[in-house]
């Protein structure tokens, strides 16, 4: 799982990029969404909603639920939606080294940015350790084969770097505006139907 995105040659692989949802996306779960490509290969995409947080669940009471018990050092994590697929597990998105070896568990998106989903990380930052910055996510966003691309092609998605506040950012509706605008995109002037000359 420690693959790095840039062991690949393809340069259509969007590992690491940002997916910005145009304003015709059908899917009402997607709409306005800002979503981290984590992985994408001619098998499919993998990525994590980051602008959908969900105030209602407190990082502490997630980990009594998991039998974790935090201690008084415990870091506030935000917890976030991710995606519609298997939301009732976890995704942790966090810093890294930009150097170093990847354990088992963890998926290097970037070259600082880290996707993990074992448990021992979620030990960590319930006693105050771990990474520096992080966010939980339960489920994520999936594309089968060619899924992804042709939604592209039907201007459902434009893709974008992904800004670190973008990623860790907490003023969520302010994302999807400044996700166009870092493209060149004044978010005003987009129309949801798409037109054909």
């Amino acid at each position: 799982m420690s693959r790095s995105p840039d062991s690949t040659d393809d340069g259509r692989n969007l590992t690491g990029k940002i997916l910005i949802a145009m304003p015709g996306m059908s899917d009402p779960r997607f709409r306005r969404s800002v979503v981290l490509v984590c992985a994408h290969s001619e098998d499919g995409a993998m990525g994590l909603i980051v602008n959908r947080p969900l105030p209602e669940i407190d990082f502490g009471d997630l980990m009594e639920q998991l039998g974790i018990e935090a201690d008084d050092s415990a870091r506030r994590i935000e917890v976030r939606f991710g995606g519609p697929v298997e939301p009732g597990r976890g995704f942790v998105l966090h810093s890294v080294p930009e150097h170093g070896e990847d354990p088992e568990g963890r998926l290097r998106i970037g070259r600082a940015l880290a996707m993990t989903t074992t448990r021992d990380i979620l030990e960590d930052l319930a006693h105050g350790e771990g990474p520096e910055t992080a966010v939980l996510t339960l489920g994520y966003a999936g594309w089968g084969p060619g899924q992804l691309e042709d939604e592209m092609l039907k201007n459902g998605w434009l893709t974008g770097e992904g800004a670190e506040e973008l990623i860790f950012g907490e003023d969520h509706d302010a994302k999807w505006p400044l996700a166009l605008k870092a493209q060149g995109i004044d978010p005003s002037l987009l129309s949801g139907a798409a037109g054909r000359a």
